[in-house]
């Protein structure tokens, strides 16, 4: 096993190729995984959902130029086994859960398909851009083999941009799990003086890019043993120039402070306050995420 300060874990790094008009992510995660896997008791199969999710948002959210700005992924499918699967990325935070029925879940095989969790379920991506007040919102049917690719449709369908989105799940031997995730994105549209590229699908800077891209395996993208820029390096040394961007550090993180919740629960009256408190005059508050309960009293001060 490599030492852990050797390992390339829990960053998202950004790249451009001038002269492909292209744009790229790549994520590897670990040490958030074990952190969000810890707080539920999920089965294998939930564990791989919420781990492959994780990983998308990371790679869609870590594109955002508001840094204060929030990306949230929704899975949902009424009557399905997963009901609900949420993560968010705000300032490379990442959160989520799952909702799912345990008891129809355990009829299903091993490794369930998409579809077999879903039914006809599907994905909404939402931008919240806090600097502008702006918010974006893009809804694509879960109808492929993987989020994933639910995640490459909603840019090609909604957003009109050629992308290619790839995530590969790693388990370790001592039972951790290791993700990483490659997207890439033609421009929107290109230099001074050429056609809008997101018009034209196949465009063949496009092409080759994508061709590259899907090069890449899913030994390398999950092996914590080989940086990031390695991978940039090996996809694309052929070309003229590629820029390395900035390396976004990337952690757990539930907002569900105690005072957040108090100052949340002092919103509403005093009167509903009194009906949502149990005998002792306590709302008791369970955040979904970090599966922890958060006793507020009733009438507490707001902090």
């Amino acid at each position: 096993m490599h030492d852990l300060l050797t390992q390339d874990l829990d960053r998202a790094l950004g790249f451009a190729i001038p002269s492909r008009s292209a744009r790229g992510r790549m994520v590897r995660l670990g040490r958030v995984l074990d952190t969000v896997l810890a707080a539920h008791a999920y089965p294998p199969a939930i564990e791989t959902l919420l781990a492959e999710a994780l990983t998308l948002a990371a790679l869609i959210g870590s594109t955002l130029k508001d840094a204060t700005g929030q990306l949230t992924m929704q899975a949902q499918n009424k009557g399905g086994i997963v009901e609900l699967l949420v993560c968010d990325y705000q300032g490379g935070e990442l959160r989520g859960y799952v909702q799912y029925d345990a008891d129809r879940l355990a009829t299903l095989p091993a490794e369930p398909t998409l579809s077999e969790l879903f039914g006809q379920g599907y994905l909404a991506i939402t931008f919240d851009l806090a600097v502008t007040k702006e918010r974006y919102q893009g809804i694509v049917p879960l109808d492929g083999e993987t989020l994933s690719a639910a995640a490459e449709n909603y840019f090609v369908q909604s957003e009109q941009i050629p992308s290619l989105v790839r995530v590969a799940i790693r388990k370790r031997a001592d039972g951790r799990t290791v993700t990483g995730g490659l997207f890439l994105q033609h421009l929107p549209e290109g230099e001074d003086g050429r056609e809008r590229l997101h018009t034209r699908l196949d465009h063949p800077e496009w092409e080759h890019v994508a061709a590259l891209g899907g090069t890449m395996g899913a030994d390398e993208l999950a092996e914590p043993a080989l940086p990031l820029e390695t991978l940039v390096w090996r996809l694309f040394n052929e070309e003229p120039e590629v820029r390395v961007l900035a390396s976004t550090p990337l952690a757990q993180g539930c907002r569900c402070t105690p005072e957040h919740i108090a100052g949340v629960l002092a919103k509403f009256p005093v009167g509903e306050q009194r009906e949502m408190a149990d005998a002792d005059g306590v709302i008791t508050v369970d955040c979904k995420f970090c599966a922890r309960d958060f006793p507020v009293r009733v009438g507490a001060e707001q902090v």
